[in-house]
C-alpha cells in the first residue's frame, strides 16, 4: 500500500488564512518534521475519548488525518470532558479532550498514568459557546450574564419577563415558559459556561465540569442539547457554534457590558487571544479574561491531554504523528469553515513545541 503522505486543507475561508498570518504562526512544528502542507504518517490504532464539543473538530481532522495515513486508525469517543480525563487516567485511551485543563485534583492523577513524565494539556481547539434558542418570532435575542444567570437558575422562568424584554426594545416576546436545558454529563462546555457566570459575579453555585443548579432539564452531550433546542418551542441551551450552526439554531448575542455582541468564531477569536499561560514548560492551561473582553465573552478552549513520556507503541507514534497535525497551519485552518477558533501565534508555536517533546 502506498501512504500518501501529504494532505491539503481546501475550503478554509480567506479570512482564516488572514487570521493565521497576521498572529505570525509559520505551521511548522518546532523540531522541522512537517510543515504546513505535510503529515509525518505512522502507523497503528489508537482510541481517545472526551470533549463533545470538538467532535465536529475531530472528525474533520481524522478524516484528513486517516486519508493521508492509509495504515492508521484513530476511534475518538465524544463522551464528554470528565469521562475522557478519567479514560485517559485509567490508561484506557492515548490522549483526552478536555474543554478544561485539569484540575489541581486530576493533574497529580494523569502524570501517574504518565509515570515517565507530566501529563501535558495542549490548546488545540478554540470556539464560542453559544446560547441557543427557539422562541418563534424572535430574529435576534440579546442577553448578558444577569439575564442568562437569571434563566439558567430559574429566577426567570417566561419570555416576556421584564429584564429580558428591557433588553429587548421592540421585540415581541411571548408570555411562555422557558424551557431550560443544560449538559447531564460532566461536560468542560458547563464549566466554561459558569465561569462566564462566575467571573460576572452574578452565579451562587460552584464551577465545575458538573451542573449544580436546580431545575431545567438535562441532555447528553451537546449534540443532545442542541437536538433537544430544536424540538422543544420556547427552549434555551448552550452549545458551541459548531452544534448551533448544525443544527440551525438561532443564538442570542451577548451584551457584556459594551453592547450586544454576536458568537461568531471571529469575536470568539478576540477574546481567547487575549489568554495567558498558567502553567509551566511544555505544559499549557489557559486563563482567558471574559468579564473584561470587548470580543464574544463565552469562550471555550478545548485542550487534548497526553504524556509528554510515558506512551509507547502506536500509542506513543500515532498519538504524536496526529497532534502534529492538528497543531500545523492546515491542521488549524481547517477548524473556521466548521464554526471553531484556530489557535494561533506564539501559542500556536508553544502547542507545537510542546508536541514535539512527546516522547
Amino acid at each position: 500500500m502506498t501512504i500518501t503522505r501529504t494532505v491539503r486543507v481546501v475550503g478554509a475561508t480567506a479570512a482564516a488564512a488572514l487570521l493565521l498570518a497576521a498572529c505570525g504562526s509559520d505551521g511548522g512544528t518546532s523540531d522541522g518534521s512537517t510543515d504546513a502542507g505535510t503529515i509525518a504518517c505512522a502507523s497503528g490504532s489508537i482510541k481517545a475519548s472526551g470533549s463533545s464539543a470538538q467532535k465536529n473538530a475531530m472528525a474533520e481532522w481524522i478524516n484528513a488525518y486517516q486519508a493521508a495515513c492509509g495504515d492508521a486508525t484513530i476511534d475518538y469517543q465524544a463522551n464528554g470532558s470528565g469521562a475522557g480525563i478519567q479514560d485517559f487516567t485509567n490508561a484506557q485511551t492515548a490522549f483526552a479532550g478536555s474543554d478544561s485543563a485539569l484540575k489541581e485534583d486530576e493533574q497529580p492523577k494523569a502524570d501517574a498514568r504518565c509515570a515517565a513524565g507530566p501529563a501535558l494539556n495542549l490548546p488545540m481547539v478554540g470556539g464560542a459557546i453559544n446560547v441557543v434558542y427557539n422562541v418563534e418570532g424572535v430574529d435576534k435575542l440579546v442577553l448578558d450574564a444577569e439575564t442568562l444567570a437569571g434563566v439558567f437558575n430559574n429566577d426567570i422562568t417566561t419570555w416576556n419577563d421584564p429584564k429580558i424584554a428591557a433588553l429587548n426594545a421592540g421585540v415581541t416576546l411571548p408570555d411562555a415558559t422557558i424551557a431550560q436545558f443544560h449538559r447531564s454529563d460532566e461536560s468542560g462546555t458547563t464549566d466554561n459556561f459558569v465561569k462566564y457566570l462566575l467571573a460576572k459575579d452574578v452565579w451562587s453555585y460552584e464551577g465545575g465540569k458538573a451542573w449544580e443548579a436546580p431545575g431545567g432539564q438535562g441532555a447528553k452531550g451537546s449534540d443532545g442539547v442542541a437536538s433537544a433546542v430544536k424540538s422543544t418551542p420556547n427552549s434555551i441551551g448552550y452549545v458551541e457554534l459548531s452544534f448551533a450552526q448544525d443544527a440551525g439554531l438561532s443564538s442570542a448575542w451577548i451584551d457584556n457590558g459594551n453592547g450586544p455582541i454576536e458568537p461568531t468564531s471571529e469575536n470568539a477569536a478576540e477574546t481567547i487571544a487575549t489568554a495567558t499561560i498558567e502553567g509551566t514548560g511544555n505544559n499549557l492551561p489557559l486563563s482567558i479574561d471574559r468579564a473584561g473582553t470587548t470580543g464574544y465573552p463565552v469562550v471555550l478552549v478545548t485542550y487534548e491531554i497526553t504524556c509528554e513520556k510515558g506512551l509507547s507503541g502506536a500509542d506513543l507514534e500515532v498519538t504524536k504523528s496526529f497532534l502534529t497535525y492538528t497543531a500545523s497551519a492546515d491542521g488549524q485552518a481547517a477548524l473556521t469553515e466548521i464554526g471553531y477558533v484556530p489557535i494561533t501565534g506564539d501559542l500556536l508555536t508553544k502547542v507545537q513545541t510542546a508536541v514535539a517533546s512527546i516522547g
